[in-house]
């Protein structure tokens, strides 16, 4: 059979190939054709575009990059036409995602959405885009099975979180190797997170480094992510203590006291790590005051919204400053934090269900087209 799956970010680069992965547990003569990164390539079939190419994030860069944002849409339009898959899966990327998917609906293709919009924070509405053009719904997030089914009688299915079982499948690194391969000390290690996009990197990097000379025992290393190069980060290693570490991030989380995390899917990685964290988050001024006004949420980190409580610090727009970094790092850096928080990320992973959330996706998908 032949599957055409398109993820715009890295967190949909890698729960790509895994379902891909668990698709040829059900189906070894799968063909796969893709919008998404390198760890999608790694496991075989054709990638059509780079998700590092697609990542616009907030309203004020989506506007500037409207042009291209269109040409992209046109481009996987014809390029579904040409390739004629069984079935278009869809990983989370709505704004992309949710146009093509209606236009596939439209075309008679079988579409298949795993990961779901998170219109239960904002744009509500594209629920009756969701119930018009997606056959199957598969979400990650136990609250969400009820807001779809519940609140909007539309049937989904709960799967569990694909990071339970990315996690568990990670090969523990041994810290001597490590620490040899980077050149670091024995001091513990403090990560930092700054997301994986140029734009909130150069936001969240800067302020994050500020509170490095204030914790000499401890050395802080940045996680770069795939999607940059490394000489994208030097201008923002100017400190003795501050190292850089490519494409290892499970590697470093692996083997962290504490870590600066900006907000995303990494706040949810870095909990079931068990390492204790702060979420920092600061946007476009203009895009942060109109996500205020539109999104009605108590908290941004996936953390605290799965345990609708505040397991985790979070540092937001204003209160994201050196000032206020240095308090809380200080605080999940305390012994007595430290244990109050691991019971917490225990009764996180417990909530999110077990392991195989690839596997069930996976063979729904098959036993649907076959």
């Amino acid at each position: 059979m032949k599957y055409y799956l398109i993820a715009g970010e890295a967190s949909g680069d890698l729960h790509g190939s895994n379902l891909m992965k668990s698709i040829l547990k059900e189906d070894p003569e799968a063909e796969f054709r893709f919008w998404g990164g390198d760890l999608m390539q790694a496991v075989g079939g054709n990638m059509v575009k780079h998700y590092r190419d697609l990542a616009f994030m907030g309203f004020v860069e989506v506007l500037f990059n409207l042009f291209t944002i269109l040409k992209n849409i046109k481009l996987c339009k014809s390029d579904i036409l040409e390739y004629k898959p069984d079935v278009i899966v869809f990983i989370d990327y709505p704004g992309f995602n949710l146009r093509i998917a209606e236009w596939a609906k439209e075309k008679g293709f079988r579409t298949h959405y795993y990961i779901s919009p998170q219109i239960w924070a904002w744009k509500e509405g594209r629920i009756k885009t969701i119930m018009k053009c997606i056959d199957m719904m598969y979400v990650i997030l136990p609250f969400e099975k009820p807001f779809y089914e519940d609140k909007h009688e539309f049937p989904v299915q709960f799967v569990g979180h694909p990071l339970i079982d990315a996690i568990a499948d990670h090969k523990q690194i041994m810290p001597e190797d490590f620490k040899a391969k980077h050149k670091l000390d024995d001091r513990p290690i403090i990560a930092i997170l700054p997301g994986s996009r140029k734009q909130e990197i150069r936001k969240m990097l800067e302020v994050m480094l500020t509170v490095v000379d204030d914790f000499p025992d401890y050395q802080f290393i940045i996680a770069g992510a795939p999607s940059q190069d490394a000489s994208f980060y030097t201008p923002f290693i100017k400190k003795q203590g501050v190292h850089l570490v490519m494409n290892q991030t499970y590697d470093l989380l692996s083997l962290s006291n504490a870590a600066l995390v900006t907000s995303g899917t990494a706040t949810l990685e870095t909990a079931l790590f068990k390492v204790p964290e702060v979420v920092c988050y600061k946007g476009n001024y203009i895009s942060y005051q109109i996500a205020k006004r539109i999104i009605h949420l108590k908290y941004i980190s996936l953390v605290n919204l799965i345990m609708d409580k505040q397991v985790v610090t979070e540092l937001i727009q204003g209160e994201f400053n050196t000032k206020r970094l240095k308090e809380e790092l200080a605080i999940i850096l305390d012994d007595y934090k430290r244990a109050t928080l691991f019971l917490e990320y225990y009764d996180l992973e417990k909530t999110l269900g077990g392991r195989g959330a690839n596997d069930k996706t996976a063979r729904f998908i098959v036993e649907s087209i076959t």
